[in-house]
């Protein structure tokens, strides 16, 4: 039974703080030296708490990917800090902290879907029954039951990507990671694809970060939106998304999805200018 200073404090609960997973603060990556330097990111500062479904959009050369890469420790930082569940990247990448989805599904023609998924399980030293476990389990997850025994030129472009996912997913990392990855897709396959990956965040919980060139893709997936400027790249604006969790596609004829979107739009115009 509960004490009376028990159930007289019940009211004056605090709401749990949300959690850091991603921190960047005054991050800078240069490229060369010299007179041939290129700085592609300067003085970023971005925090990135679990479960936020974060876009970054901005024109070609901004950093995006750049930026996705060093959180990814392939490639390293020139100045400020830059943690991954409180490590360095570096550490984060041996601890298994995030998995990687490539603008191109990047499958072995030789491998089966189920030993492309494995690969990683395989090379990380699962037994041979988890690896049997999980592929089963992430097949599911991206709607592919039945084609594990498929080779990737058996799949369309779309279900190969799929399978990128699932590969990304098959060691159950927090943190997913995908760099454009449905931009070489037609409209009705990457409307479709966005759907799924929705309805894949919602299952599983994950934190993710999504590099897109496409406003209508940043607005529809996203907690918050990450508009960067043209080089050197830099953050311009943080746009928190007011939409709810769970959006239809016809979300996006509301008029809050098409003030976000002209929020974004004129957000990258800015950019441009500075």
């Amino acid at each position: 039974m509960l004490s009376q200073a028990e159930i007289e404090g019940f009211g004056d609960a605090q709401p749990v703080p949300s959690q850091t997973v991603i921190e960047a603060r005054d991050l800078n990556l240069v490229f060369g030296s010299g007179e041939t330097a290129v700085q592609a990111l300067k003085d970023v500062n971005l925090t990135i708490n679990k479960g936020d479904f974060v876009s970054f959009i901005g024109p070609s050369g901004c950093g995006k990917t750049t930026f996705l890469r060093c959180i990814a420790a392939l490639e390293q930082p020139t100045g400020g800090s830059l943690t991954v569940n409180g490590m360095s990247p570096e550490e984060a990448r041996k601890a298994r902290a995030y998995g990687y989805v490539f603008q191109h599904a990047g499958l072995y023609p030789w491998r089966t879907i189920a030993k492309n998924i494995k690969l990683p399980l395989e090379i990380m030293g699962y037994s041979k029954a988890e690896q049997e476990s999980r592929v089963e389990e992430v097949l599911k997850l991206v709607e592919l039951e039945g084609f594990g025994g498929k080779f990737p030129w058996q799949l369309s472009g779309g279900m190969q990507q799929r399978a990128s996912i699932a590969r990304a997913l098959g060691f159950d990392a927090d943190i997913l990671l995908m760099d454009e990855p449905f931009g070489a897709l037609d409209e009705i396959v990457r409307d479709h694809l966005n759907e799924q990956l929705l309805q894949l965040w919602a299952r599983t919980d994950k934190t993710i970060g999504f590099v897109t060139h496409s406003i209508p893709e940043a607005v529809y997936l996203s907690t918050k939106i990450v508009v960067m400027s043209p080089r050197p790249g830099r953050i311009h604006e943080i746009i928190d998304s007011p939409l709810p969790k769970e959006r239809p596609l016809d979300i996006r004829d509301s008029a809050e999805f098409i003030e976000v979107s002209h929020r974004v739009r004129e957000g990258l115009r800015a950019g441009h200018a500075e």
